[in-house]
């Protein structure tokens, strides 16, 4: 008799754990609702890849400069296991799409957790941090992406910090690399695309030789 009290007051209090982590998630997530727009859905048509897929663990997404405030809201915040891949454009440009459609960015395919898709022109930096919410694990162990997640559903843009934990060491100062020359191309292109645009703009000396 004593045994089966145990159990159950054992039961009992998992239970209670469970419900109490249940509704604090619910909570987090309706409180960020409002906050972070849905983000973008997964694309048909990514670029060539850049480099990846590598195996990590998405750790979670935060506001932006506030490591502590998980967002809950559209799965951001929900810890998973993960494939991360860069993808470029198909025409060897970092912009938005190539002449193939191809189109650039991260993605992130995790398991139990919708997918999560970066484009570039969202990618505000990349960089090694020793943790975030939901994982500290020192010694600039973390990648973190910092976007920008575009408006949607009448909700204003919201800048947010993504946290991934390569399973292999090895592999976070490449995909830091990988995203790096990812927003380095797309400056190039952009530039470029200006060039051709705007050409009195490059050479204004000559317009006022005229």
């Amino acid at each position: 008799m004593k045994i089966l009290s145990i159990a159950l007051l054992v039961v009992l209090a998992v239970f209670l754990v469970l419900f109490v982590t249940l509704i604090g998630r619910r909570r987090l997530a309706q409180r960020t609702t409002t906050v972070v727009p849905v983000p973008p859905r997964p694309i048909q048509t990514p670029g060539d890849v850049r480099f990846g897929p590598v195996e990590a663990v998405y750790v979670s997404t935060t506001l932006h400069g506030d490591w502590l405030a998980r967002v809950g809201a559209h799965g951001l915040g929900d810890r998973s296991h993960a494939a991360v891949t860069v993808h470029g454009s198909g025409s060897g440009h970092g912009g938005g799409s190539g002449h193939d459609g191809g189109q650039s960015g991260v993605l992130i395919e995790r398991d139990g957790a919708d997918d999560l898709w970066v484009p570039v022109e969202t990618i505000r930096s990349a960089g090694l941090a020793p943790g975030m919410a939901g994982k500290y694990v020192g010694t600039d162990g973390l990648v973190v992406l910092t976007w920008a997640v575009p408006e949607a559903d009448g909700v204003a843009p919201a800048l947010v910090d993504t946290g991934l934990r390569t399973r292999r060491a090895e592999d976070r100062g490449g995909l830091v690399d990988a995203v790096h020359h990812l927003l380095a191309a797309t400056q190039q292109a952009q530039q470029a695309q200006q060039a051709q645009q705007y050409p009195e703009q490059q050479y204004p000396h000559q317009q006022e030789a005229r």
